[in-house]
């Protein structure tokens, strides 16, 4: 009877029962803290990531603001220039115009002189090339994107059409040129005349404005005279002033400038970019 008392007691249904529910719940409570834990983890990290890529976007944002600001704000200075240039390129073909209407050529005036050299002679000076270095990274990366306000995109947008109407226009201009202008150089023009006037300078049109504003009068033969055809010079200069140099000016590069101002403005206000 005694040896019985040393036999474990074996557990009833009951206690088993308990013991495995206990197990049981201990075993879901630690998964669900995991589960969490990592959940948290996950989130978060998540939310780190998104924060970090937005501190990033909106650097890069303001960077890109910042160079097309500085891009657009040389590029508005420059077209206001190109476009007094035109200006006064057109207002010297009117008078060279009225010139060879009821003007002798055997002596031709000072002013006649300064007002071909302006109309005729000159090229680059009315030629306006935008800079598109920026504006092209900003197309070609998809950069623009990092841009949220939406009437900026749509302007930047209008602004690349309006550089390539006044691309494509100057293209017609030089297109005129060639082949109404030139002509005009090769047959009559005084190269004698622009050697004593360039001298030692190295610009033509800083040789010219020179000359307009002194007293000096340098001899100018008005060349090959007996083959100059009045009317077809006449509307020569007529096509290349009105339908090409100021049309240009008036409707490319006017369209321009108003796309530029507003952008600057949006650049300002948006990024906190002062002058």
């Amino acid at each position: 009877m005694e040896e019985n008392k040393n036999i474990p007691e074996i557990p009833t249904t009951e206690s088993q029962e308990s013991i495995v529910a206990s197990g049981s719940k201990r075993d879901w409570t630690s998964y669900f803290k995991e589960f969490l834990m990592l959940f948290l983890a996950v989130f978060f990290g998540f939310m780190a990531e998104n924060y970090r890529d937005k501190l990033t976007e909106e650097a890069w944002a303001k960077d890109l603001a910042i160079n097309l600001y500085e891009e657009l704000k040389v590029d508005s200075a420059i077209v206001e220039i190109k476009t007094e240039n035109r200006i006064k390129q057109e207002k010297s073909l009117q008078e060279l115009m009225q010139y060879f209407e009821d003007s002798s050529l055997t002596d031709v005036s000072k002013t006649f002189v300064v007002n071909f050299s302006y109309g005729i002679s000159f090229r680059t000076p009315s030629l306006f090339e935008p800079r598109t270095v920026i504006l092209d990274q900003l197309k070609n990366s998809g950069s623009l994107r990092y841009f949220k306000n939406r009437e900026l995109q749509k302007l930047i947008g209008d602004l690349s059409v309006a550089i390539y109407n006044i691309n494509d226009r100057q293209r017609l201009e030089t297109d005129v040129r060639k082949e109404y202008i030139n002509p005009l150089i090769v047959l009559h023009y005084d190269y004698d005349f622009h050697r004593m006037l360039i001298k030692d300078s190295v610009s033509y049109i800083n040789a010219v404005a020179g000359y307009e504003a002194s007293d000096e009068i340098i001899p100018f033969e008005f060349k090959s005279l007996e083959k100059f055809d009045k009317q077809r010079t006449i509307n020569a200069l007529g096509i290349y002033g009105v339908n090409a140099l100021s049309s240009t000016r008036s409707v490319h590069f006017q369209a321009y400038k108003e796309l530029n101002s507003e952008i600057l403005k949006l650049l300002r206000k948006d990024y906190n970019i002062v002058d």
